[in-house]
């Protein structure tokens, strides 16, 4: 049971994963030091609250989608390998160290968001779309790192698919839309395992939604430079994060 003092702490900070999220696709990585650290819920039911909680937000990229089917139709493949990556990983999470995973993604999250905030034009840093079969395999790669830190997806695959030059916002609408079927594959196995707090991860899901959709209104106003120093910033801002997290 959460004291007062530890949910006066905790909410706002959830509202705001979700704002961030709904702004860039980053975010949900802070979701599960908040849960631990500020909420003082054992790490194992953290993660499991959390990969069921990233289906809500991800909602969110059904509006870019509905006004882009191109988008929606690009990111299929994706969504495909990452329901089968998240399951496969929840399946092994208990197999692997997470801290050894956790560093190999802090290094990747720092030399991206370095990466964004060299002065490049923004065209010239942009590539072709990578084809179906790629976008399956990366998809699974993530959803299977994504099941194992409880990290929802977005910070594995927005620095990768800025680092193959991929257009902005094609990154930022795949980072929110391949939270639902990490978090839909990797929170069915968490419940058949006995670790989900259903309760929990809905007051999470909930609040990071509301947050996703203040978050979405207020990129809105940005242009494509300004929004990918943001993301490059945050990026940054997150790789410093899971330094933290890994000396502690």
């Amino acid at each position: 049971m959460l004291s007062l003092a530890s949910a006066a702490l905790m909410l706002p900070a959830i509202l705001l994963t979700g704002a961030l999220i709904g702004a860039c696709g980053i975010g949900g990585v802070l979701l599960v030091p908040i849960l631990t650290h500020l909420g003082g819920i054992p790490l194992p039911q953290a993660i499991a609250a959390a990969s069921l909680s990233f289906a809500l937000p991800a909602l969110v990229a059904l509006g870019p989608m509905r006004r882009q089917p191109e988008l929606l139709q690009r990111c299929l493949p994706l969504l495909g390998g990452a329901l089968l990556g998240a399951a496969g990983g929840a399946l092994t999470v208990h197999l692997l160290s997470a801290a050894t995973l956790m560093f190999g993604v802090m290094l990747l999250v720092l030399f991206a968001g370095w990466r964004g905030l060299r002065p490049v034009a923004i065209a010239a840093q942009q590539s072709a779309f990578l084809s179906g079969n790629r976008l399956f395999l990366l998809g699974a790669l993530i959803g299977f790192g994504s099941a194992l830190t409880g990290t929802g997806g977005p910070v594995l695959i927005l620095p990768l698919l800025m680092l193959m030059r991929q257009p902005l916002p094609f990154a930022v609408v795949a980072a929110q839309a391949i939270q639902f079927p990490i978090a839909l594959a990797s929170s069915t196995v968490h419940a058949l395992e006995g670790r989900l707090d259903i309760k929990l991860a809905l007051v999470c899901g909930v609040l990071m939604l509301l947050g996703s959709f203040a978050g979405q209104r207020a990129a809105a106003a940005l242009n494509v430079a300004q929004l990918q120093r943001m993301v490059a910033l945050l990026l940054l801002a997150v790789g410093l994060w899971f330094g933290w997290l890994l000396l502690h």
